[in-house]
């Protein structure tokens, strides 16, 4: 079936339609990750957002469900060269197209991805529509340009955990975390579109989960008595969650915090910084950050268009630990006198590179020693 691609500046897109047929709108954004296409349209932070892979050909190896980062897709649409017409790997249980069409999702082939990504990256992420329906090309722009911004919106209470659960599913008999990790630590997750690899990973790092809505307030939060609090990734504008924001606020001197991606914004704020957003964000498994405490690199996978403004953090109490090496914005921070720190990427590394596996070590050893022997 025939498809297009319409920005909200006018640059029209005519491709080939696979999942169902229908139109969506969002915000049109690139991701230069060469694998894991199954991970980002089940990441949550992608509500919202029409995703391009910069990588020409896509779904190979199909879907299976050891790889998914939540219960369903969450893009709203997907913008590809080219879908592969096979599907070969021992763990597929279907094709994207057919997992496309279970979930009632629109994607496009067949366009010039590279021009797209230029535009893009030149012009700044855009509003689009992705339509099998209407073909009119003046008609597909007006309504991109009428499609809502993510900007302002509150997109977490869409992706958010309708009720509190625990997971420690990874949490096994006589499992040995290593040399000075006995015990499991109960902490907060407050879930603004977690992943699943996050919990996993927070499981096999030393601690038990209780996942939290995001409206959930610090009274809640304390009435479980965690031992540390985490704050997940999540889409959209950070500035649009206030009730976010003074729920960490709350929380900060009264139990260790680890923030990443949209918890990072999200706390930045509640430190007393504001966010802005990225021309066209940051989003694949190959973003360059320096630690600089070590001034070691670490590759990131990265997925976010807003950004913690470096030079409103208060230098007086908070200190910049991590920036981006391609355009030297905010990466991560820590608080000086108290037990929190955060970072802009996605330590899990689903997908990408594990080089920020330790940061999960360092939320451990920070609950540690601010527990009571």
């Amino acid at each position: 079936m025939k498809a297009y691609l319409a920005l909200e500046d006018g640059l029209v897109f005519e491709g080939e339609g696979f999942g169902v047929s229908g139109e969506i709108y969002g915000e049109v954004v690139f991701n230069t990750s060469l694998t894991g296409y199954q991970e980002i349209i089940t990441d949550p932070s992608y509500k919202g957002q029409i995703v391009t892979m910069t990588y020409p050909h896509i779904g190979n190896y199909g879907i299976n469900p050891d790889d998914e980062e939540s219960f369903h897709p969450w893009v709203e649409g997907l913008i590809i060269k080219e879908l592969s017409p096979v599907v070969s790997n021992y763990r597929s249980v279907m094709s994207l197209d057919d997992y496309f069409k279970k979930y009632n999702k629109i994607g496009i082939q067949g366009i010039d991805t590279r021009k797209l990504v230029k535009h893009l990256r030149d012009h700044g992420a855009k509003k689009g529509i992705l339509s099998t329906v209407d073909h009119d090309r003046e008609s597909l722009v007006k309504k991109a340009q009428a499609s809502p911004s993510i900007v302002g919106v509150d997109l977490v209470k869409d992706v958010t955990c309708k009720e509190p659960y625990v997971f420690d599913k990874e949490l096994l008999p006589g499992f040995e975390w290593g040399e000075g990790r006995q015990k499991a630590y109960d902490i907060v997750a407050i879930d603004s579109g977690i992943k699943f690899n996050i919990l996993r990973k927070l499981n096999q790092h030393g601690f038990r989960v209780k996942v939290v809505p995001a409206q959930t307030s610090a009274q809640e939060v304390l009435k479980a008595n965690p031992q540390g609090v985490f704050l997940s990734n999540g889409p959209g504008d950070p500035a649009a969650v206030p009730y976010l924001v003074k729920t960490v606020q709350e929380l900060i001197g009264k139990v260790p915090i680890f923030g990443i991606c949209f918890g990072h914004q999200i706390l930045g704020q509640a430190l007393g910084a504001t966010t802005s957003k990225l021309k066209f964000g940051h989003r694949g498994g190959n973003h360059p950050v320096m630690d600089l405490a070590t001034q070691k690199i670490e590759i990131t996978s990265q997925n976010h268009g807003f950004v913690v403004d470096i030079d409103t953090l208060p230098k007086e109490e908070v200190e910049a630990t991590h920036v981006n090496l391609n355009d030297q914005t905010l990466e991560g921070l820590k608080h000086k006198k108290h037990p929190l720190f955060s970072v802009q990427y996605h330590p899990e590394n689903s997908p990408g590179p594990h080089d920020s596996d330790y940061l999960f070590s360092r939320f451990y050893e920070l609950v540690q020693n601010n527990c009571p022997v």
